[in-house]
Order: C-alpha cells, then structure tokens, then sequence
C-alpha cells in the first residue's frame, strides 16, 4: 500500500514529527545523525517521521527514539513543554556535616563530669522542638542546616541528661537518642558510614537509657544502614536477625511497634539483597508487607516512615539492587509517594533512574535522576550507586551525551 499523501497525514503523527524535529534541533543532531543512532534506520525514515508520513506507533521504537535523544519517552509527547537545560542548583559540598563530625569525634561534655556548672540550661520544651527539626531537616535531606544546629543541640542535650531531675533524665535521654538516630541518618545518605556509627551506637545507648524499649530497636535499624554502608554485611546481617528475632516474639505490638518490626524487615531485605540473596530478600519484603497490611496506614513513628508506600518503595530499591529492572519499573511507576518526605521520593526517583540505567533507556534514567536531585539534591550528588549509574549512561551515550547529563556527572564526580 503507497504512502499517504501530505493531506492525508494524520494530525498525530504530524504533531508527533514535528516534537522530534524540535527535540532534534534542540540536541544539535542532523537527521542523518538522529537515524544513525537507531537501529537500521536511515535519513530517509527519519525525514518521514518528521513530516508525519512515517507514524511510530511501536513502543519499542518510541523508547529507541527517546533514547537516542536523551529525554524520557513523556517527552516526545507534543502536548509536553519541551525539555530544557536545567538551571544549575546550589552548589553542594562533600563537608556538609563537617560540624556534626566534630561533635561526634570526642566527649562533647567534659566540663561537667569534672564537675563544672552546667550554666543556663534551655527548657527540655526548647530542647524537644529542636530534635524534631532537626528530623524534619534530616528527611528534607538539608544537611548542612542539620549540622549547624546539632553543634549546640547534642552538647546541650549531653549536659542536660547529667543535670537535669531524676524525673525528667528518662525524656532527655530519649531526646538524645532521638538527636543522635537523625545524625546517623544524615551521615548514612551522604555516604559516610563510620561517623553513621558511632552516631547509632551513641543512639542506642542512650535509647536503652530512657527506657523506650523501641527506640532502641530504631537505633538497632539505624546501625545495620551503616554496617551495610560500610560493607559489614555479616555484622549488618547479624544485628538484625538479632533485632527481629526478639522483636517477633511480641504478639500484642502496638501500631509503633509494627512500624519498628517492619522497618527491620525492610532493612533486612536490603542486607540480603547486597548479599545477592534473591529468595532471603523477597521473603523478608513479603513479610514486612504482611505488616504493613496488619498497620494499615503510612506512619512516621520513630522517624521511620513505615506502611505500605514505603514497602513498595523498599520492593523498587532491592529489585534495582538484585539487577530485576523490569519488576523496579513495573512496581515503581504505580506507586504515590507524594506524602513522603523528601529524601523518601527522591529516593524512589533514583532508584527508577538506576532501574532505566539498567535497562539502557537513557532519556528516561536521566530525567528520573533530575526529578530526584530537584528533590533531594544533596543525597543524590552524594550518593555513590548514582554516580555509578551516572558514570555509565555517559559512558553509554558517548559523545552524544546530552547536556543535563554531563552536568549532571560533573555535580555528582561520577568520571572522577
């Protein structure tokens, strides 16, 4: 059957043509160039596609094409804007916390076990309000803010579980630990595990201090994030089948402590996935959504975001590290984590745009990296799976590398 005529050419595919040709132009490709990126493509189809007399209907073809332009399959929408260099962000720095090492690096009250007046002490009401913004600075992943103010806030709140009531010690210890458990959290996501460590240790302690039983087990939870880290799979393993174990053996948890029980599941999975132990991860996935179903709702308890949204992201997370790019797209794309924090959706993103790195679809794995680092900046330029992943689409596309791309690998060292 002959080609269409110019008047019989479908408005869609006109429409279509004419958002690659702008796509086109915008990256500074020939259309000899553009073809000579598909597969067994040549000018000649390329200048139909363009004018419309070509459609392009199959979805692998639409992914090709995508790829080969750099932007995400949404992009060659014609109803879309048009993709544009992104403004570069802030600069971030690697020394973020470099406040928040100094205060961990010794004993931040040696004044007063010599005995010292303890000067004017900040009402524990003060000192409460502080934590928690300090956790909201944490899952907002701005960490330098966490840094100025844990530099006053843990010394204070040293000084305060040394001189406060014998009524009042049991809160302000649990105030420490809580402070402590978002420092570990903070040094964890900007990839320095030892300082993560010694955070969660001095976490637990004072945890167990307080006698909030499960704040302990949060700190547990906090430990084996930094045992996995630093590549202690058999202490990361060991601390958590531990924490589980004793956990699990509670059958009247209170909906703090499944959020708790499930988060162990989930780190857990995450230990055995490092460990590349496929049916040990899936197991542990299914049973913290069997926990997840039991709670019923997403919760932040112990600063832990925990329910079923979480879940499903944790699935994304440990298929993208079992290398199941298929199943972290499938799952990942069908899941609302709009009531998360920051640092949760920008860690979703990341993971999808390792799921698309895995897959080679390059426009598509860059724009997820964006839309993560426009939520999260500072975990995603610190982050070393992306800048693995960021290495290897530049290294994929070659020299015809978009712009937002080779930006992005400068922001994140990914080639150095």
């Amino acid at each position: 059957m002959s080609k269409p005529t110019g008047k019989e050419v479908d408005a869609r595919d006109r429409a279509f043509g004419q958002r690659v040709a702008e796509l086109r132009k915008t990256r500074g490709l020939t259309q000899q160039q553009l073809a000579a990126l598909l597969n067994g493509r040549t000018s000649s189809w390329m200048s139909q596609v363009e004018r419309g007399i070509q459609p392009v209907r199959r979805l692998d073809v639409l992914q090709e094409i995508a790829d080969a332009l750099g932007v995400s399959t949404q992009a060659l929408d014609p109803s879309a804007p048009i993709p544009a260099p992104p403004t570069p962000p802030a600069e971030i720095h690697a020394n973020d916390l470099d406040g928040a090492r100094m205060v961990i690096s010794g004993h931040p009250a040696l004044s007063v076990l010599l005995g010292a007046a303890p000067g004017e002490t900040v009402p524990l009401e003060q000192l409460s309000d502080q934590v928690d913004e300090i956790w909201e600075l944490t899952h907002q992943a701005r960490f330098a803010e966490v840094s100025d103010m844990v530099t006053e806030l843990v010394p204070e709140l040293e000084r305060a579980v040394r001189t406060v009531s014998d009524q009042d010690r049991p809160r302000t210890y649990r105030l420490l630990s809580r402070a402590y458990q978002a420092l570990a959290a903070a040094f964890a996501r900007q990839g320095d595990s030892r300082a993560s460590w010694v955070a969660a240790d001095r976490a637990v302690t004072a945890a167990e201090l307080s006698g909030d039983v499960l704040l302990v087990f949060a700190g547990v939870y906090r430990m084996v994030h930094a045992f996995v880290r630093l590549g202690n799979k058999s202490e990361a393993e060991h601390a958590v089948r531990a924490a589980v174990d004793a956990l699990s053996q509670r059958t009247d948890l209170s909906p703090e402590g499944l959020s708790v029980l499930g988060s162990l599941h989930l780190v857990k999975a995450l230990v055995h996935a490092r460990c590349g132990q496929r049916a040990e991860a899936r197991t542990e996935l299914e049973k913290a959504r069997i926990v997840a179903d039991r709670l019923g709702e997403d919760r932040n308890d112990y600063n832990l975001e925990f329910g079923p949204t979480n879940v499903a992201i944790q699935t994304v997370a440990t298929a993208v590290d079992l290398g199941d790019a298929g199943e972290a797209l499938e799952v990942g794309l069908t899941i609302n984590a709009s009531a998360l924090s920051p640092e949760r959706r920008g860690r979703l993103l990341m993971d999808l745009g390792r799921a698309h790195a895995q897959r080679r679809h390059l426009g598509d794995a860059v724009d997820c990296l964006l839309r993560a680092e426009e939520v999260s900046p500072e975990t995603v330029r610190t982050h070393t799976a992306v800048r693995q992943a960021v290495k290897e689409l530049v290294l994929l596309a070659g020299p015809n590398a978009p712009r937002e791309l080779t930006d992005l690998a400068e922001r994140t060292s990914a080639m150095e």
